[in-house]
């Protein structure tokens, strides 16, 4: 690992910044300390704050070329510490060694991307119903963001996030997930390292997420508040962000359901299932958290998901060949005991792992529930952990009413070879994202966001930007 990028400090207007108070940074799986942190507060939040205002006078008025080179300089220097920023997520955050490579490189595809949807963003001419007036249309930054991301991906969040913020010519303040900063204040070094402006990017960990919520919410010079996390937490964001009228993006929690009906590939479902719900070992947003499978397939693909659950290995992320590594603290490892003995509890049967592993106690076996109730517990919550729970159907209809009957609408997932079938449930689903015979969806190409209490505005793709931009009309006479 290179130490260089092993960052302890907040970062302020360029200058790495000490505090007197620090937190720790344990290893989830040797539950070992990695590093303390500066720990900061208000105090340090409002110089973040004043910091980006002061460089948004000069970063908004940079033309989009100069933008659009910083942010390739920055992926550059991304790419070529690939592995390095890899070691550095696995060890905080404990997710597969090349799961952590691939969100390297899925975030960097966001600072790529941006980099050049910097270039796209144009105004326009309108006709007038006067012959004496012009209406031109231009688009302007909002200004500065706050921004704050979760532990689960703690590189991709924040380029998803910074990156169209810096290509419309904000400056941001953000404030990573205390179990994961590591990752952030790297790539705050390597911002540095490409030659973006002091000031253009600030980060302030901190032990004290309200603290810090609570400065950026209630600062006027903030302008945008983008945020990552749960539904709960989003609500009280939203809450606060109205009293001066900020903008917000909010992705929050999700509840996906994955339908498998009787036409589908079996073998092509089965896969889409272990893909998305044993990555970062259950812990996404978008993982599957109830799956229903069509009553004449059912026992057929239970079985085949029993043989592939077993094959499962775990450990840490740092060990090759490893699937399923420690739930990220003891909060999670309790939610999701918790969901599991209450199924139990309802008659639910756990068919394979329900309990923590014998080799170390931070990490959940993977779990297949079934005789699962779509209105239990953990068809009603997010897991957030490698347990699935498996729900037979008997028809288009009844399914889709289960799958709709929650607050959420972030991902689904439907497996048919029906494409009439695929038309009529794209209407019918209410979720921001499908995927049809697909398992993992998310690209930095495509809009990701969701409905209902799942959030509002889209990152990624050419939608992005629009959430850091505001449209000012001229009358021209």
């Amino acid at each position: 690992m290179n130490e260089s990028l092993v960052k302890s400090r907040a970062f302020i207007n360029g200058q790495w910044v000490k505090t007197d108070k620090r937190f720790r940074v344990d290893d989830p799986f040797s539950q070992e300390l990695i590093v303390e942190v500066s720990d900061c507060g208000e105090k340090e939040a409002h110089a973040a704050i004043d910091a980006a205002h002061a460089a948004f006078q000069s970063w908004s008025k940079t033309t989009a070329q100069e933008r659009s080179n910083k942010l390739l300089a920055w992926y550059d220097l991304i790419i070529k510490n690939l592995d390095d920023l890899a070691e550095i997520l696995t060890t905080e955050q404990g997710k597969p060694l090349k799961e952590a490579k691939g969100e390297i490189q899925y975030g960097a595809n966001y600072i790529k991307w941006f980099a050049e949807e910097a270039l796209r963003v144009d105004g326009d001419i309108i006709p007038s119903p006067d012959g004496n007036q012009q209406i031109h249309v231009i688009k302007k930054p909002v200004g500065v963001v706050g921004i704050i991301t979760p532990w689960n991906f703690p590189q991709a969040m924040i380029a998803r996030k910074v990156a169209p913020a810096l290509a419309a010519g904000c400056t941001v303040v953000i404030k990573p997930a205390a179990e994961t900063p590591l990752s952030a204040l790297a790539m705050a070094e390597l911002a540095q390292q490409a030659g973006i402006p002091d000031g253009v990017i600030n980060l302030v960990p901190t032990s004290e997420a309200s603290v810090i919520g609570e400065a950026l919410t209630s600062s006027f010079k903030v302008r945008k508040i983008s945020f990552t996390g749960s539904t709960k937490v989003g609500k009280i964001l939203m809450s606060q962000a109205a009293e001066n009228v900020q903008r917000v993006t909010m992705e929050l929690g999700g509840n996906a359901p994955f339908i498998v009906f009787e036409d589908a590939d079996i073998d092509s479902a089965v896969d889409g299932i272990m893909a998305s719900k044993f990555r970062n070992s259950g812990q996404t947003c978008v993982c599957a958290n109830r799956v229903f499978i069509h009553e004449s397939i059912y026992h057929e693909i239970v079985d085949k998901l029993v043989n592939k659950v077993e094959a499962l290995q775990t450990g840490s992320g740092l060990e090759d060949d490893v699937s399923i590594t420690p739930l990220i603290n003891q909060a999670g490892i309790d939610k999701v005991k918790r969901l599991v003995q209450s199924a139990k509890d309802g008659g639910a049967k756990v068919l394979i792992g329900g309990e923590l592993s014998d080799k170390h106690n931070q990490i959940f076996e993977p779990t297949i529930m079934t005789d699962v109730q779509f209105d239990m517990d953990i068809a009603c919550e997010e897991i957030f952990g490698p347990v699935l729970s498996l729900i037979p159907f008997s028809s288009e209809e009844s399914v889709v009413e289960q799958a709709n009957a929650t607050k959420a609408g972030l991902a689904a997932y439907v497996y048919t070879d029906d494409r009439h079938r695929i038309k009529r449930l794209s209407e019918q689903i209410e979720s921001g994202m499908i995927g049809f015979n697909e398992g993992i969806i998310s690209n930095h190409m495509a809009p990701f966001g969701g409905v209902k209490e799942s959030g509002m505005g889209r990152e990624g793709s050419k939608y992005g930007i629009s959430d850091y931009l505001d449209i000012k009309y001229l009358c021209i006479n």
